[in-house]
């Protein structure tokens, strides 16, 4: 992924990651190997946690220590009723500059 790339994800992963947990339970490996898979290979893990800690602390995902074979528990993340309106708005955030950016891109031709 290039730099610029990589600052816009930095702008939207928050989202990118509320979406994945909209969908399903997860813990932070789980989340960061989903995104590899789906090209995002630059990211890196602590990114990954880091944002997690910010968004249980603003309340938008609830957390459960789940035992795991290697180690400590994992801390599995899923999304609340708090995280999915902040998903919501985010989606409505999102098809708002997607439409704007492309009628400026359709306007420059």
């Amino acid at each position: 992924m290039g730099k610029q790339a990589t600052e816009m994800l930095k702008g939207t992963l928050e989202g990118i990651v509320l979406a994945i947990l909209s969908t399903r339970a997860a813990y932070g490996y789980e989340i960061t190997a989903w995104l590899r898979e789906q090209g995002f290979s630059d990211i890196a893990e602590g990114t990954i946690y880091a944002l997690l800690v910010r968004i249980e602390q603003r309340g938008l995902v609830d957390v459960a220590k789940v035992p795991s074979e290697k180690g400590p528990p994992r801390k599995v993340y899923s999304l609340n009723a708090q995280g999915r309106e902040y998903l919501e708005e985010f989606w409505r955030t999102w098809a708002f500059l997607a439409e704007r950016l492309e009628q400026l891109r359709e306007g420059s031709n």
